[in-house]
């Protein structure tokens, strides 16, 4: 029975933090969200309810803009998955009879009749199965199903087949009604501790001069209120309205941090959307299918102009800036070359790493105990000058790098860079860090590479650290990048991306 209760509190605190997680960005003065509400909507789709403004919301995976999104929390004490048949089984709701597509469903019917502008999400902490055949069907931009690939002409005895056979079954629907519900349904995943999000809300607060709860503390009394409002009936906030319920409860103690947010996406993180809390958001989602680029030209011809306009206006207009990067590698370079070093600027990078940080280059002092590179260098091709580096900070790049230059011809030497511990996501522990492994590669690539060649750059780190080094981009010269095909959609694989510096002529066909 203890166990059973403190299963609950912490089903509770996880809803409660989803909750402010939202609701703490009414207090931006350019946030895209108008309403925030707590236990309201449609039964089933009732833990937290986000209303856009007009126009403002994450645009759904056909580009219409959101308008609202009901989101039912679900969290287990332990790690699991599940798939499309628990969607159909009360019991996974903890339910007598009604399941959770059955109230999808009749939310479905009353709230987006026509299937646009609403969206219906399963939050958990828990994963779909990967062999599920819902799963091949899950937008990984933003968790939504992918109507095209659930209804993909397969015949009835296929697993997809049979999973819209027995949906339809089950919902009492044909398949132009299965067909309406799916467009509105979202399934996302949140495997952050409660720590974790505890930690997340505690920078949202001190951005915003309000008071933070000491981490020595067992209790977050944040849950607690989000449940003291819910019995008054506060449970609907409009930014006016949240703003004086939290000056009642005293919790500002000090002007907000003044910070100017810029977002650019290339691909939809599936429960924080950058819609929610920056003040401008480049969105470059349409340009990728999942995330394969749709035209390889896009590079050079879209992607690189609209971030480099879309980031010099930011930084002209608000000079130091916040920026978040929900983009592939070669854009984190990129933007790292048009903010570089010589612009003076101070940029604040969030980086994801388990959870949400903010690193720049001097946010911790440098601490000696901190990896390091290991360089090796190989022969490659006699035929050419140009210098290939394999960057392997969260993983190792080698074996990709090696059977993707083995058929190019151009490259005389290949730079393996490695940390002095394995690769892996904790590599890296700070801005300061990635500024000083930046730095100690560029020196190296200009010791080594050939004047007027080209470095042929294959990257896994973070992305801050990608951002930095792209600051160094006009000492090193002319680059190429390469993205890696990790869905396998295009034969595997790295795949040549953007070169930069883009020459004056084709800047000059941009333009025109």
């Amino acid at each position: 029975m203890t166990q059973a209760i403190a299963s609950m509190r912490d089903g509770h605190a996880f809803q409660a933090r989803q909750f402010w997680r939202k609701a703490l960005h009414l207090l931006d003065r350019d946030t895209a969200i108008a309403k925030v509400a707590f236990e309201l909507g449609p039964k089933g789709f009732d833990d937290i309810w986000v209303e856009y403004a007009h126009g403002r919301g994450y645009n759904d995976q056909d580009g219409r803009p959101l308008l609202r999104q009901h989101i039912q929390c679900k969290w287990h004490v332990n790690a699991g998955e599940y798939g499309h048949a628990q969607l159909i089984d009360p019991d996974f709701i903890n339910a007598s009879s009604t399941s959770l597509l059955q109230r999808a469903k009749a939310a479905q019917l009353k709230f987006a009749p026509d299937g646009v502008g609403v969206r219906f999400t399963l939050l958990s902490n828990w994963r779909l199965t990967v062999a599920d055949p819902l799963s091949k069907t899950i937008n990984q931009r933003d968790g939504a199903v992918r109507v095209d690939r659930l209804f993909d002409g397969s015949t009835s005895r296929s697993a997809l087949g049979k999973l819209r056979a027995t949906w339809c079954e089950h919902l009492e629907l044909d398949e132009t009604g299965l067909r309406m519900l799916a467009s509105s349904l979202a399934f996302a995943t949140d495997a952050s501790t409660l720590l974790d999000l505890r930690d997340e809300i505690d920078r949202l607060l001190q951005f915003r001069g309000m008071r933070r709860v000491p981490p020595h503390e067992d209790t977050c009394w944040y849950d607690d209120l989000t449940y003291q409002w819910l019995a008054q009936g506060r449970i609907e906030f409009d930014a006016e309205e949240f703003r004086a319920v939290c000056s009642q409860q005293g919790l500002f103690e000090q002007p907000p941090t003044a910070h100017f947010s810029l977002g650019v996406k290339s691909f939809e993180h599936p429960v924080d959307h950058l819609e929610d809390r920056c003040s401008e958001v480049l969105d470059l989602v349409r340009y990728f299918d999942e995330r394969p680029i749709r035209s390889d030209d896009d590079w050079t011809t879209a992607l690189f102009p609209q971030m480099k306009a879309f980031l010099v206006d930011g930084a002209r207009r608000h000079g130091p800036i916040h920026l978040i990067l929900d983009a592939h590698a070669t854009l984190a370079f990129a933007a790292g070359s048009v903010l570089n070093i010589k612009s003076g600027l101070n940029v604040q990078l969030e980086q994801r790493v388990l959870n949400r940080l903010v690193w720049h280059a001097d946010d911790t002092p440098s601490n000696p105990t901190w990896p390091t590179w290991t360089f090796a260098h190989q022969a490659s091709s006699a035929d050419g000058d140009d210098l290939a580096v394999a960057v392997s900070l969260t993983h190792d790049v080698t074996p990709a790098v090696l059977a993707n230059i083995k058929g190019m011809s151009g490259i005389r030497t290949l730079l393996l860079a490695s940390p002095t511990t394995r690769p892996g996501n904790k590599v890296v522990a700070s801005g300061r860090h990635a500024f000083e492994l930046a730095e100690a590669l560029a020196l190296e690539i200009n010791r080594i590479k050939r004047p007027g060649k080209t470095v042929h750059l294959f990257v896994a780190a973070p992305n801050a650290f990608s951002f930095f080094l792209g600051q160094r981009q006009p000492s090193l010269g002319r680059i190429k990048l390469y993205e890696y095909d990790f869905e396998g959609l295009n034969g595997g694989g790295y795949r040549a991306s953007l070169s930069l510096p883009i020459s004056a002529r084709v800047q000059g066909d941009e333009a025109r």
